[in-house]
């Protein structure tokens, strides 16, 4: 019964999401003021039903409702609780309810909060993303119905892949819908102004919350599904270009772009095309993620295996949605007038050349990314393009991106001195350059790449230190003056200073951990010893264990430095034994430290040799400096949009753009 009440709710979801989708924008077009304030509760009602129908699905999973056929493919009872309620995002189906309850849930946000949103734009917006919402639960209901019943049930549930039984990939995929979807009520704004043909800094105020919450929700994702590849799959790297990995950076770096080119919309009045350009190629990227992870047009541990019916149907929706946008942007772009002027040097001008940097590195990510697919489309032939091309490609434009940060933070807004601004920054040229050369010249040649990357990750801090100097006039007048001017900095300010901090601690880990890692391949018997990079580490042994629902041997391997224990570590091999046929996956054994990881991963056993006793195992172990720093520079990074969000002028209608001078008209007088 509750199986079919959550279909129900589908359905009745789907209905309004068709009224809101209609009615507001009649409403809005006409200046009925009764019919766009219909969008309000209309997306209340939308959110409800389809919060409602997610909840009966987590029900079915909790309860372990094995006449669910999704809750039968994707569920176990011997499962612990965390993966029953993961299960439920952990599938096709699933993630997509998943999907439309974020959309449900910041289309209801705005109608809640948006009180200062003129009537025609706020309606406007809600209605685009209501339509959003019936293209998708159009999906659900005609080709990925979650809530199909399973005759006769079986007595217990074929499992949730094993690969995604950890706490990582728990969380992975609700933050990086939180991302996508931000991007979407970033683009629904982006088609409202469109259609309203008005775009000013209010506008821009509304859409940069947004764009934060996108920005800072998919740098989380990406780093959780980067976190749990580092410690889950074995390899001990952290990031593949796996074309799903690619499917999420790719709208990252589009938010970076709508992110910055707010800005100058908000500040000066320029760029309203590019941003609402970005707008639209932000969440037009999420969903061709969207297609790629769930069309079956590529193999990977991160997609989803599905039939390509379902391709189709999804790039439909990628082509009514972004022909669409593309088409009504084409329509009314000539319209916005950029009000602000800027001299080559200024901050609107480091602003643009960040977007033309974002997206130069966001084109070679998406050629790596299609190429494969299209050349197998037209000529059958299959190629991969892998992380050579990525890192030989890529780099370059972040290598540029880091040098050009600290100079564009400090010039200052529509003209600026460059002999000013580097007077300002000298000593953190000379300060970053003089390290990244002795960490040259102390590591003995070898790869470059940590002195760089180490160089720059200073440069970016220590020009983060310089403005913070220049806006308090530290030397300038009294000291107190200049706390007194810091206190008052704003949040978004500090917001800024913390994101671009996050960016330095990310090139600090990346950097070291591709140049300096050391790494130890080797079959080991129990008690032997292994010196990698000033370690030792002894394998003590390996027992048989038993999980919840799972079986695995468990290696036990103690770290010394100088004769002195460090750390005592038991990675894992596991055969996942219920549901599914046999699945093995690895548990890394990781020493987690600030300044190095050391990472043992326990192999297959090995065939003993005539004469030779057996119990020998092969054992990787590497010691990856720094690499904490690259999941620490992420969540700082994050932890600066939250600080954004929390300054009052970027919450939710928070500014208030002049009223027209005639109100909106009921659609109909009592007279009529």
């Amino acid at each position: 019964m509750i199986a079919e009440l959550g279909h129900f709710l589908l359905i009745l979801a789907f209905v309004v999401s068709l009224v809101a989708a209609t009615l507001p924008l009649i409403g809005a077009q006409r200046g009925w003021a009764d019919w766009m304030e219909m969008a309000v509760p209309a997306s209340t009602a939308l959110f409800a039903l389809v919060a409602a129908s997610f909840a009966a699905l987590t029900w079915s999973f909790v309860t372990s409702d094995f006449s669910v056929a999704l809750v039968a493919a994707n569920s176990h009872t011997a499962k612990p609780m965390l993966y029953k309620v993961s299960g439920v995002w952990g599938n096709h189906e699933g993630s997509l309810l998943l999907w439309v309850l974020i959309l449900a849930l910041f289309g209801a946000m705005v109608a809640w909060w948006g009180r200062n949103i003129p009537p025609g734009l706020k309606a406007r917006a809600l209605a685009v993303q209501a339509m959003i919402s019936a293209g998708f639960l159009a999906f659900m209901l005609f080709t990925s119905n979650p809530f199909l019943r399973l005759f006769p049930a079986p007595p217990n549930g074929a499992d949730l892949n094993p690969l995604l039984q950890d706490p990582g990939l728990a969380f992975h995929p609700p933050f990086l819908y939180l991302g996508y979807v931000g991007l979407s009520m970033a683009f629904s704004f982006a088609a409202a102004a469109l259609i309203e043909g008005r775009v000013d800094a209010a506008w821009a105020r509304w859409v940069r919350p947004w764009a934060i919450v996108a920005w800072a929700t998919l740098t989380v994702g990406i780093a959780l599904g980067s976190w749990w590849a580092y410690y889950e799959l074995g390899w001990g790297g952290f990031w593949f270009w796996d074309p799903v990995e690619n499917a999420s950076f790719m709208p990252w770096l589009a938010s970076v772009a709508l992110l910055h080119s707010a800005i100058v919309v908000e500040k000066r009045g320029a760029l309203k095309n590019w941003t609402i350009l970005m707008a639209i190629l932000g969440f037009s990227l999420s969903l061709m993620g969207t297609f790629i992870v769930r069309s079956g047009v590529i193999d990977s541990v991160h997609a989803f295996a599905v039939d390509p019916e379902r391709g189709v149907f999804i790039l439909l929706l990628l082509v009514v949605a972004i022909g669409g946008s593309l088409a009504l942007y084409a329509w009314r772009a000539p319209a916005l007038k950029s009000e602000g002027v800027f001299a080559p040097v200024s901050r609107e001008s480091g602003l643009i050349l960040n977007n033309l940097i974002m997206m130069a590195a966001l084109g070679v990510v998406f050629a790596g990314t299609m190429a494969p697919m299209v050349r197998e489309a037209i000529t059958g032939d299959k190629i991969t393009v892998g992380a050579p091309f990525f890192d030989m490609a890529f780099t370059p434009f972040m290598v540029l991106m880091a040098l050009a940060l600290p100079l564009g933070a400090m010039t200052p807004w529509k003209r600026g001195d460059a002999g000013k601004v580097l007077l300002k920054l000298w000593w953190a040229a000379a300060a970053a350059l003089g390290i990244g050369i002795l960490a040259w010249s102390v590591q003995g040649g070898g790869s470059p790449m940590a002195p760089v990357a180490m160089g720059l990750a200073l440069w970016i801090a220590f020009g983060i230190v310089a403005e913070l100097l220049e806006r308090a006039k530290i030397g300038k007048g009294p000291l107190a003056e200049s706390w007194r001017r810091i206190a008052r900095t704003p949040r978004a300010d500090w917001a800024k200073w913390t994101a671009h901090g996050g960016v330095a601690v990310m090139f600090w880990g990346v950097g070291a951990i591709t140049a300096w890692q050391t790494e130890d391949i080797r079959v080991a018997r129990p008690g032997d010893v292994i010196p990698i990079g000033g370690y030792e580490i002894r394998f003590d042994g390996v027992e048989q264990i038993q999980g919840p629902n799972y079986v695995a041997e468990r290696g036990e391997f103690t770290a010394f430095k100088d004769g002195r224990e460090v750390a005592h570590k038991y990675p894992e091999k596991r055969i996942y034994t219920e549901g599914r046929s046999p699945m093995p996956t690895t548990e890394a054994g990781i020493a987690y430290g600030f300044t190095r990881d050391l990472y043992i991963v326990l192999g297959d056993p090995q065939q003993p040799r005539p004469g030779e006793a057996p119990g020998a195992y092969a054992v990787r172990s590497y010691v990856k400096p720094f690499a904490n720093w690259i999941w620490g520079g992420a969540v700082i990074m994050a932890l600066g949009g939250v600080l954004s969000l929390s300054d009052r002028r970027y919450r939710v209608g928070a500014p208030v753009r002049a009223r027209r001078a005639a109100p909106a008209s009921p659609a109909l007088t009592p007279a009529e």
